[in-house]
């Protein structure tokens, strides 16, 4: 109860309101239910004994409303309205099942949305400790059982709540001891199964929430490492990783199926019984079996609706037991901070004069030892930075920290005289395009990919070209059968590493920032081919900061500065002279 608590603080204002419209269409469907099934005890009276029904009391309003004059006219009349209180009883019904299952979708869908804004405003710190595929099965896997195996269930649990008492309204009025003695029997039955069966729910919900994780990780790991996986045969490996976890996954499913439906042949047996000995006991009380049939009738009706919301409450409450981890992690992710930028000062940030690296010191959460040590630094606008040091010496955790995605635990970056901080970053990587070792591709177009995150309505065809002569890769774009309109594959796997690392530089071209961050954004590039994309960068970029992590020296021959860090320390600041001894 308190983890569904939890989850309804997250409902938005609409979906609270379309909520508690959902209770008062389960209140009318109550109402009508009562209506439907009172109205067997005149309808099967009339066929029986159409006097009794004529002399009776409670006909008399009815009696004059159709002006009904003698018994053998009231059949038609009965008949019409027992066939619409049915109909309408089973259109109500439809309606209350459409509300409920598209409004707990409508809300999946709304916590899902929530669950992937906030996982991608984390901070880059929180991302690089994180598991990917548990992630995507917490916003799409887990938040669809949410849906189908928590919310859902809770909706069937309130209508099949208000229905049953419905039906059991009118059978303790018919027959309050025959009605109160069926209701303890099935009712007992019920509780005794989910007294014997709540520890496996339990220790199910644990397996399914586990290793659905791990399915989905197992899935990305053999298809993101094909090559690998095929060079190395190792396809039987991979497929016995995904059945270990997959196996115990399914079993656990298939154990909660069959929880939920047990019940149901055992309670329908038991019911056949119990109708048996009710009509005999009926039959003995009204002294005929003329007599008894309306009220007979009325019995059969009623248990045979009550039967089925019992086991709908009993199924769905199944349901929720067995969810219950995944709702835990639903919540914890909605329990995420949102967006930072609500947080942000209102204060523009301004690149006119340096960047001040001032004392930095910096570890990984899961780590022990800092990765910066006192870096100190200074940057002027415009000028050519080359960062250069062994694996490991903290190179690509100092740009990191630049450009806002880290932040250090002691000492600060200053851009003209501004500390970065946590709540005006989001300025100061509006002036910055980064270009990392491993670009990120979508399988789009190069249009799209080069423009990237821009809708295609709004791309700048001009400057897609522009950006991608000055990487020099507009002549191989320009050579494939559609262009710049060419699908170039998931994560670029159509293209050699080369291309991808001069599309990723054309589209940090494309932003036209003034900071230009590459992290050995050439590495699979030839020495010849970077020498020219590199003058040709140096070229378009005079006024243009420009920050770069070397895997090769010659890369570095037309940077003003040359920083050489070791073991998290800045070991040797060199000009381009001294460094290459001119």
């Amino acid at each position: 109860m308190d983890s569904l608590k939890t989850l309804w603080s997250f409902f938005d204002k609409k979906r609270k309101i379309q909520s508690r419209l959902l209770v008062v269409l389960m209140v009318f469907t109550s109402i009508v239910e009562v209506f439907g099934i009172g109205m067997v005890i005149p309808f099967l009276g009339a066929l029986t004994s159409p006097e009794k029904v004529f002399l009776h009391e409670w006909s008399q309003p009815f009696l004059q409303i159709f002006n009904i004059s003698s018994p053998d006219q009231i059949i038609l009349p009965l008949t019409i309205v027992f066939i619409a209180a049915s109909i309408l009883s089973g259109s109500v019904r439809i309606l209350l099942l459409w509300f409920s299952t598209r409004l707990s979708w409508s809300i999946g869908a709304d916590l899902s949305v929530d669950i992937y804004r906030k996982t991608l405003y984390q901070s880059y710190e929180v991302h690089s400790s994180r598991n990917s595929s548990s992630l995507i099965t917490g916003i799409f896997n887990k938040t669809n059982e949410a849906v189908t195996q928590a919310i859902l269930p809770v909706m069937l649990i309130l209508s099949s709540t208000m229905m049953l008492l419905s039906v059991l309204i009118v059978l303790v009025i018919v027959d309050p001891e025959v009605a109160l003695f069926a209701f303890l029997i099935f009712g007992l039955i019920y509780l005794l199964i989910v007294f014997v069966i709540r520890k496996g729910l339990s220790k199910n919900s644990r397996i399914i929430n586990k290793e659905q994780d791990k399915v989905l990780k197992a899935l990305q790991e053999g298809l993101g490492g094909i090559r690998d996986i095929l060079i190395d045969n190792l396809q039987e490996v991979y497929c016995r990783i995904f059945q270990n976890s997959d196996l115990p996954l399914r079993a656990a499913r298939s154990n909660n199926q069959v929880i939920k439906g047990m019940p149901r042949f055992l309670i329908e047996t038991m019911g056949m019984v119990l109708i048996a000995t009710i009509a005999l006991v009926i039959v003995g009380k009204s002294g005929g079996v003329g007599d008894a049939i309306p009220l007979l009738g009325t019995i059969v009706l009623g248990s045979q609706k009550m039967l089925p919301l019992l086991q709908q409450i009993y199924a769905s409450w199944i349901s929720i037991q067995g969810s219950k981890d995944q709702v835990l992690d639903v919540i914890s992710l909605l329990n995420q901070p949102g967006d930072s930028r609500e947080l942000d000062d209102g204060k523009e940030m301004s690149f006119t004069k340096k960047i001040l690296i001032k004392d930095i010191y910096y570890k990984y959460p899961s780590g022990k030892n800092d990765i910066l040590k006192g870096v100190d630094l200074e940057i002027l606008k415009g000028q050519k930075v080359g960062f250069i040091g062994t694996t490991g010496s903290g190179k690509s955790t100092l740009l990191d920290v630049v450009m806002g995605l880290l932040f250090p635990y002691n000492g600060g970056v200053y851009i003209d005289g501004t500390l970065l901080t946590s709540k005006n970053y989001h300025e100061w990587q509006k002036y910055i395009s980064h270009v990392p070792q491993n670009i990120f591709l979508s399988d789009s177009t190069v249009y799209e990919n080069i423009a990237f995150g821009t809708p295609k309505e709004d791309i700048d065809y001009k400057r897609v070209h522009s950006a991608a002569k000055i990487a020099e890769i507009s002549d191989s774009i320009e050579s494939w059968n559609h262009e710049y309109d060419t699908i170039i594959g998931e994560r670029g796997m159509r293209l050699s590493g080369g291309q991808r690392q001069r599309l990723g530089i054309a589209r940090a071209l494309y932003k036209n920032t003034s900071v230009l961050i590459l992290d050995e954004a050439t590495s699979a590039l030839d020495t010849k081919t970077e020498k020219k994309i590199m003058s040709s960068v140096q070229r378009y970029s005079q006024d243009r900061t420009i920050l770069m992590i070397a895997h090769r020296v010659s890369t570095l021959s037309d940077c003003d500065l040359i920083v050489e860090l070791e073991q998290g320390k800045v070991a040797k600041i060199s000009t381009r002279a001294d460094f290459f001894n001119y």
